[in-house]
């Protein structure tokens, strides 16, 4: 599949699952509805590996990092988005998540040693300000146990456990491991991970047969997670992090559209410009000068 194709796929999938989270919210625990949810997926790309001859035996180092993976992308990242969308419109938490391409270039440098030049600096300072603009209200009035300023602080720490997962998968490809095997054992480590959770802490087993919930639950399961990850991390490993997290610049465009619409999102003058700088900051971080894609050509040529 070519690169548009994957692009276009992650930007429509990850922009409408921000809504079908919010329809999960209320009677089973999110820690359990992020076990079900990668439970499934990993169900269904285990049994297509084990269908297809693909092994899934790897050294026990390698499945440190996939653990790894499966901890910081497919289990504490959905977690911790579970509880902000109590708190925000899926749209503005879409918008926060955005600020990976961010922390994925930041995160490259520091743990990959890739060189961070002064754009990424100057993106991170819009991004900055465009999230002052969008939480203007909610800053001012300095409620920092209020709702919305919880669900940013949440966001936020989500989206960096994401990144960690990024890098997770980052080193998996570059150590030769496929995406869909680790994809597999990832999401079953997550869906571990989340079950071992909920019952340490005792939470209620239980399950919602409303058609929402289920509905969701398989939209998330199978397009959220096994399609669109697929798809992603493929990206990932063809193109780098920074460049493969552009989608996140078009999908918050996608998840607003739908918040608008079905959640009722007011938009005041400080938030439109808050969203665009955020965005602005995206495309900044990743586009590159015409110079040195020519001196890049050249150099390839």
């Amino acid at each position: 599949m070519g690169n548009q194709f994957l692009y276009g796929a992650t930007v429509l999938i990850w922009g409408s699952t921000w809504y079908a989270i919010k329809l999960q919210l209320g009677t089973v625990e999110p820690d359990l509805s992020v076990a079900y949810r990668f439970l499934i997926a990993a169900a269904v790309l285990v049994g297509f590996c084990l269908a297809t001859g693909r092994s899934l035996r790897f050294s026990a180092r390698h499945h440190v990092f996939i653990a790894a993976q499966g901890l910081f992308l497919f289990a504490l990242n959905y977690l911790l988005f579970y509880y902000a969308t109590a708190h925000l419109t899926t749209g503005v938490v879409a918008v926060v998540f955005s600020l990976i391409m961010l922390m994925n270039i930041l995160n490259g440098a520091l743990l990959f040693g890739n060189p961070v030049d002064r754009r990424v600096l100057g993106a991170a300072g819009l991004g900055l300000v465009g999230l002052v603009l969008v939480f203007r209200h909610e800053l001012v009035s300095l409620d920092l146990a209020g709702g919305p300023i919880v669900g940013l602080g949440l966001s936020i720490v989500a989206t960096y456990s994401a990144s960690l997962g990024n890098m997770a998968s980052l080193r998996n490809q570059r150590a030769g491991l496929p995406v869909l095997q680790t994809n597999a054992l990832g999401m079953a480590y997550g869906a571990a991970f989340m079950t071992g959770f909920a019952l340490l802490r005792g939470a209620p087993v239980d399950f919602d047969p409303r058609p929402e919930y289920v509905g969701a639950l398989i939209y998330l399961a199978l397009f959220g997670s096994v399609v669109a990850f697929g798809c992603y991390l493929t990206l990932l490993g063809r193109i780098g992090a920074d460049r493969a997290a552009y989608a996140a610049v078009l999908f918050p465009v996608v998840a607003l559209a739908i918040s608008t619409v079905l959640e009722g999102y007011v938009w005041t003058a400080p938030a439109l410009i808050g969203v665009v700088l955020i965005l602005a900051g995206n495309v900044l971080a990743v586009v590159k000068p015409r110079a040195r894609v020519a001196d890049s050509a050249a150099a390839a040529g």
